[in-house]
């Protein structure tokens, strides 16, 4: 929470999270509120240019062009946001899990996420659609399971430095399940870089949901989407030039708004305990200002008074026959060692 309150200051994450909750409304109520049915065809304004009753203009089969965008905007994201929830499912959790698999359980976990990795997302979520049916489910999970080893090997990166913390040593010391650890200590640490990961996914998703539907994978016809769109825009450049513009646009403010939070998240997140040691200087100057204990070095350079009951090191008797250090007080004068010469002086037989 701390990292998403220090994104909320920056001016470009405001303007990012304006973009994404305008495209989240779409998304939500874009059926709803389109000005006519995005099915419904006109044949006596085919490829129609915008009008008081189309104001985007109509397609090939005369269907009014807005409304066919603001219905589309619910399929493109919710396949996206299906898409990054498979992934985080299958990624997250094992993650998590996987600081305590062993050097065994980790090898082989790490090679499995390392074959899924080189495999191309429009290829593999082609050939998941031909075996288990051409449908919008079956797209998603394919290229879900393809991002699972992106959010495994951030979270697994980032529970790794925080296992052998000092705070989650003493936690199992004191006798706190594993799975506590992982709630209370671990996942709040790795929450924020989670958050940059999905954002990052959420935009990767809607490009590659974009062009599978472009190439009418995923989604039957005439049901609208960006993709779709922008292909049945294609083949009459000739007429209509500015057609593909609409939903380009969308789709690049889109994933440039994803892509621009995810960038906001993750300077937060490295810079979040700077506030923390800015107060802790300001609490310091203030106790060093009114008289309170300080600590020997501190921002006036001099030891100030020590905490009751723990003598400073100024003022620190020597032991008795070895010499002060240079500068420190004694109690008292050092003693003089003898001199070599007349202590050990041997008389010298007649």
């Amino acid at each position: 929470m701390n990292t998403l309150r220090a994104s909320l200051r920056v001016p470009v994450a405001r303007a990012a999270l304006a973009v994404l909750a305008l495209v989240l409304l779409l998304a939500l109520l874009g059926g709803r509120i389109a000005p006519a049915d995005p099915l419904a065809q006109d044949t006596a304004h085919i490829l129609g240019g915008p009008s008081a009753d189309h104001l985007l203009g109509t397609d090939y089969l005369g269907r009014d062009v807005l409304s066919r965008l603001l219905a589309g905007t619910g399929l493109s994201v919710l396949a996206a946001v299906e898409a990054v929830a498979v992934a985080a499912l299958l990624g997250v959790v094992p993650g998590l899990l996987s600081v305590r698999f062993g050097p065994a359980g980790s090898w082989l976990a790490l090679r499995a996420v390392d074959s899924l990795m080189t495999l191309p997302f429009t290829l593999f979520a082609i050939a998941a659609v031909g075996l288990l049916g051409n449908g919008l489910h079956q797209a998603m999970l394919a290229l879900g399971v393809l991002l699972a080893p992106l959010f495994f090997r951030v979270t697994r990166a980032a529970a790794l430095g925080l296992d052998r913390a000092q705070y989650v040593e003493a936690a199992e010391l004191m006798g706190a399940s594993r799975s506590w650890i992982l709630r209370v200590h671990i996942w709040r640490k790795v929450l924020p870089t989670v958050a940059v990961t999905t954002a990052h996914a959420l935009a990767t998703g809607l490009l590659t949901v974009s062009s599978l539907t472009f190439l009418g994978i995923g989604v039957q016809p005439p049901a609208p989407t960006w993709g779709g769109m922008l292909a049945s825009d294609l083949g009459f450049l000739a007429q209509q030039p500015w057609a593909p513009i609409p939903p380009a646009v969308l789709i690049m403010l889109t994933v440039g708004a994803l892509n621009l939070l995810a960038d906001v998240l993750a300077d937060s997140d490295r810079t979040g305990a700077a506030p923390a040691t800015a107060r802790a200087r300001r609490v310091a100057g203030r106790r060093a200002a009114s008289g309170g204990p300080s600590v020997q070095g501190g921002p006036s350079g001099q030891s100030g008074p020590s905490v009751r009951g723990v003598p400073s090191v100024q003022g620190v008797p020597s032991v008795q026959g070895v010499p002060s250090a240079p500068g420190a007080d004694s109690t008292g004068p050092a003693p003089s060692v003898p001199d070599r010469k007349e202590h050990d002086h041997v008389p010298h037989p007649a």
